[in-house]
């Protein structure tokens, strides 16, 4: 009788319940590691968060309203590869993710409103097209607007190459939107997660009053090989890390994702006046 029942009993997909940890080999339980906030509780290796879960984490319940949902990437040059880049937006979108590699808007975290923007790495590997430079630059505009501060949350592989000159043209154009930012007074913190690079840190990422990083992230511009074959010498070991980073000053903290919502309150406290009670 059991036997007859075992064969139409469901079967778990082990893939549904595990995940192996890229640090340590060791295979953790999903749900273990969601509550942990996507950090393994073995190594303390950070695992990426979807932008949707670090809103979870960081921007107080309830408080967070999505802005610009409406924008989405054009095919300026008709690229094609592999795919078409049309086609691979749309799978993109039929995966989950309308907003593109970014999510952005408006919410509290602590006792101060933000205005907050997340990459999307699912997405195209959370690469900078139009839409990525469109949704922070119209983030700046809300924070110049109603006073606020900015923070961005990058993990990204950098420009979108399938919008060629476009793309290039996002880095130009936040970093002048930051400077509108610092000249009115405002902060703007930059978070870095794994990864970080190409246009992204050579742009916004790296313009933070204050710029922290989770354990471990990768942080750089060129890859590793690259650089190498470029300068012709031998790279130090671990040199695109957030720790190499701190060390040689690029950085200003190296942050636990459990402490991160704590430390961007606290941050918010120093540089913002106080909320009217």
């Amino acid at each position: 009788m059991m036997a007859w029942f075992d064969k139409f009993k469901p079967k778990a997909s082990p893939d549904s319940l595990w995940s192996e940890c890229k640090g340590c080999k060791e295979h953790i339980y999903l749900a273990e590691l969601e509550k942990n906030l996507r950090v393994c509780p073995k190594c303390d290796t950070h695992f990426r968060v979807d932008a949707r879960s670090r809103i979870g984490q960081l921007i107080n319940p309830g408080t967070f309203i999505e802005a610009d949902a409406g924008l989405a990437s054009a095919d300026p040059i008709k690229f094609k590869d592999q795919k078409k880049y049309k086609d691979r937006l749309r799978a993109a979108v039929k995966k989950g993710y309308p907003h593109d590699a970014i999510l952005s808007g408006s919410g509290q975290m602590g006792r101060h409103a933000v205005e907050f923007c997340i990459f999307e790495f699912d997405f195209m590997g959370g690469s900078m097209g139009s839409v990525v430079g469109e949704k922070i630059t119209r983030a700046i505009e809300r924070a110049l607007k109603n006073k606020h501060a900015l923070i961005i949350v990058s993990c990204s592989g950098g420009a979108r190459m399938q919008e060629g000159i476009f793309s290039l043209m996002q880095m130009a154009k936040t970093s002048a939107g930051l400077k509108k930012l610092a000249l009115a007074g405002l902060p703007y913190i930059s978070v870095l997660t794994d990864p970080t690079t190409g246009g992204v840190s050579a742009s916004f990422a790296m313009l933070g009053d204050i710029i922290v990083a989770e354990p471990g992230a990768q942080i750089g511009f060129a890859g590793p090989r690259v650089i190498e074959q470029t300068i012709q010498q031998k790279l130090p070991e671990g040199f695109q890390t957030a720790e190499f980073l701190l060390d040689h000053g690029l950085i200003d903290q190296v942050v636990h994702r459990r402490d991160l919502k704590k430390l961007l309150e606290k941050s918010l406290d120093l540089l913002m006046p106080s909320p009217p009670a």
